[in-house]
């Protein structure tokens, strides 16, 4: 199991680092927090079922879909390399939130479960010295009207 860890650790490195050359430095360090995301999820036992889920009209993407148990979950990972502008979930607002119901609405019937079944969560990810990382369950409920 650590070989695991430690095997998961190098290639997210790795892929951080080519990130790097190609990409925003604010898009290589949102990866890298969902990589990180993902790896912890895991460690809770849930099971991932997809990364960066777009919806087919392009109006809101899903970071981390998971299932834990019978539940299925919706999570938003949001990054920040330092605690200088707050706590990341600050990020989370209404707006947001309308985008990723409008994610999960149709990731919800695709795979046949009702949106009031699904839970919404945020995960921040903070490039500290050590990393830290927080996981807010049921951080939001969708208002029904959207």
């Amino acid at each position: 199991m650590k070989f695991n860890k430690w095997l998961y650790q190098i290639s997210d490195a790795l892929r951080h680092r080519l990130r790097q050359k190609t990409w925003t430095p604010e898009q290589a360090l949102g990866r890298r927090g969902e990589d990180l995301a993902h790896r912890y999820l895991q460690s809770l036992g849930m099971t991932i079922v997809a990364r960066n889920f777009r919806t087919p009209s392009g109006s809101g993407e899903l970071d981390i879909v998971a299932r834990e148990g019978e539940a299925l979950i919706v999570i938003e990972v949001k990054s920040r390399s330092n605690h200088d502008f707050g706590s990341p979930i600050r990020n989370v607002d209404w707006l947001k939130e309308q985008h990723l119901t409008r994610g999960a609405e149709d990731f919800a019937r695709r795979a046949d479960v009702p949106l009031k079944s699904v839970r919404f969560d945020v995960v921040t990810v903070v490039f500290t010295d050590p990393v830290e990382i927080r996981h807010f369950k049921d951080a939001f409920h969708p208002n029904e009207s959207c």
